[in-house]
């Protein structure tokens, strides 16, 4: 693994924080696939037999930053916390996820759990390997009770629809079948 400046890494890490909150403002997420390499991997599990992998930036912009957040308009992703190992070229952040639309008691949904990216960079001001992790279970039930109370918005709505339709691309079942592994990592 190579060492990158400090300096560079908390850069890096202050251009993503303003990555999101720009891609959360426009609730398009696409733009970002520019701060990934050409040859990028992003990727998460689904449980034991599907994992989502997106190989390349322009998957990243179509699949894992377009596909995968349509429907996510209004929603926030705050990052809690951020760990960054400049020796090795690493960066772990924490987040959570927030919904805009809100209870009766005026209390925001959100998935409870940690949700969190483990990113290697790979210089430039770009990230070269991007795995998540989330809690499925809290996030499929603070959805099912924003449909149960009729909150969620026409694009989440439509996302649903098109998920039930089958297996999206970038989805892989069984998890072998995946192009490249959850733990694959570039040399």
């Amino acid at each position: 693994m190579t060492a990158y400046p400090r300096a560079e890494m908390e850069g890096m890490v202050e251009r993503w924080l303003q990555a999101n909150r720009d891609a959360e403002a426009a609730g398009d997420w696409r733009p970002m696939a520019e701060l990934y390499t050409p040859d990028a991997t992003y990727g998460w599990n689904y449980g034991p037999e599907t994992t989502f992998m997106a190989v390349g930036r322009e998957e990243i912009r179509e699949l894992a930053l377009g596909n995968e957040m349509a429907g996510l308009d209004g929603w926030e992703y705050p990052y809690e916390e951020i760990l960054i190992d400049e020796a090795k070229g690493q960066v772990v952040g924490f987040w959570r996820q927030l919904a805009t639309a809100t209870r009766p008691d005026g209390s925001r949904y959100e998935v409870q759990g940690i949700g969190g990216s483990w990113f290697r960079y790979g210089g430039d001001h770009m990230w070269s390997w991007q795995r998540d992790w989330f809690d499925f279970g809290n996030a499929a039930a603070c959805y099912l009770e924003m449909m149960s109370a009729d909150v969620l918005s026409d694009g989440m709505k439509a996302r649903m629809e098109t998920s039930m339709k089958g297996p999206q691309p970038g989805y892989y079942h069984p998890v072998a079948t995946a192009p490249v592994g959850l733990w694959d990592r570039p040399a």
